[in-house]
């Protein structure tokens, strides 16, 4: 049994809800997501806990031995290896989680003939060289995992979005269940998180806990205002689900509360020669998600001084991102992802004024020392290396499209 999610932004954070979610309720859980920040087999996550490398190694040799073709050129792409792996990893669990990698129709992960129920997160412009020039065109790609007889949920869109999502799902007399019509939940960030559904009603916080925790306070695990309508998602997911799966909502507070999604406005007190700073690192990588963030860093900051550590890679919309972050932070620090499709930080510096920086590491060392909290976006290939250069780790090199 399956739940797929789709989406430009939030469809990790929706996923990482989900499966928490659906832990609590006592079930053994399947999580595959992509793409990964420090380590190959964070993809691929069983109970919560990331399978180990001999697992992995045992699924590839699973699949060389059955599709001997697979590494074959042509063969199987890096990503359509990666999939099978966590497909045959979830042999025998109660239930798994499948976030899409790219658009939806034509993905590998689009090979799940009956899932129990599909999700769409917040639309934008995103690979419009693969999905099409318009919101349209990407809100049609997404549709392509909607299935006839499976209900869908979305998080709210803009109009011309919406309006391909609910021409595809009436195309196929299926449910779409949209919020302020089908569900809705608490949006301001003062107010301990809610959901009420067409039979659920979810409340973060209702069981109680230590007043300390995230539970304790009616707050969500994961910080920003835009998790609030991945939250509301997830719920909606498991609403439309919960007829085949052994789950309430009183499983659903608790896993609001607890759930982990590592690089998405993640924080880090990091203590050095330089003193303590406060770092959060979040994968934002187009103007969507960049627009979240910029919403949320008010509230971090406290009226301190952002400092921002920046790099991108050269498909994505680097000047409308910049034009968004740029204007909150008080001093930019710019360095190239361990990507060969970088952005150099010389070019980026022409479009927003920052400091020039010849690795993640010189850069993340002179934020750091100036005072304010610390912000680190634009890759989630340079939010993988500042990760592991915090936490005392080491970044796995990005694996290519093809194994």
């Amino acid at each position: 049994p399956a739940l797929h999610v789709a989406g430009t932004n939030g469809k990790g954070s929706t996923c990482a809800f989900a499966e928490a979610s659906l832990r609590a309720a006592g079930l053994r859980t399947g999580l595959y997501t992509s793409p990964h920040l420090n380590h190959f087999c964070e993809r691929i996550r069983i109970g919560g806990e990331q399978i180990s490398e001999d697992h992995a190694c045992a699924l590839l040799t699973e699949i060389r031995e059955r599709v001997p073709w697979a590494l074959g050129d042509p063969g199987l792409t890096f990503f359509e290896i990666a999939t099978l792996m966590g497909f045959l990893a979830f042999r025998g669990l109660d239930v798994m989680v499948i976030e899409v990698g790219l658009g939806g129709r034509l993905d590998a992960t689009n090979v799940l003939e009956r899932p129990l129920a599909c999700a769409v997160a917040s639309l934008g412009l995103e690979h419009v060289q693969y999905l099409g020039p318009t919101l349209a065109h990407v809100a049609a790609e997404k549709a392509g995992i909607f299935k006839r007889g499976v209900p869908a949920v979305s998080a709210g869109q803009p109009l011309v979005a919406a309006r391909v999502l609910s021409a595809h799902a009436a195309e196929l007399g299926i449910p779409l269940f949209r919020p302020g019509r089908d569900y809705v939940f608490e949006s301001r960030d003062v107010r301990p998180f809610c959901y009420r559904g067409k039979r659920w009603e979810v409340r973060v916080g209702r069981a109680g806990g230590d007043a300390r925790s995230a539970e304790g306070r009616g707050m969500l695990a994961l910080e920003g205002h835009h998790q609030r309508t991945n939250a509301a998602l997830a719920c909606a997911l498991l609403e439309a689900a919960s007829a085949a799966l052994p789950i309430e909502p009183r499983h659903v507070d608790e896993g609001l509360a607890t759930a982990r999604w590592p690089g998405r406005l993640e924080r880090i007190v990091a203590v050095g020669g330089s003193g303590e700073a406060e770092v959060y690192l979040d994968g934002a990588h187009n103007p969507h998600a960049a627009a979240a963030l910029a919403r949320s860093i008010p509230a971090l900051a406290r009226g301190r001084p952002v400092r921002l550590v920046f790099g991108a890679l050269q498909d994505k919309d680097v000047v409308a991102m910049l034009a968004v972050l740029g204007p909150l932070a008080a001093t930019v620090h710019y360095c190239a992802p361990d990507s060969p499709r970088a952005v150099r930080p010389e070019e980026l510096a022409k479009l927003w004024p920052g400091q020039v920086h010849a690795s993640a590491f010189e850069a993340l060392r002179a934020a750091r020392r100036e005072p304010g909290v610390v912000l680190c976006a634009g890759s989630l290939y340079l939010v993988g290396q500042v990760r592991a250069l915090l936490l005392g780790g080491s970044a796995a090199r990005m694996p290519s499209e093809r194994l």
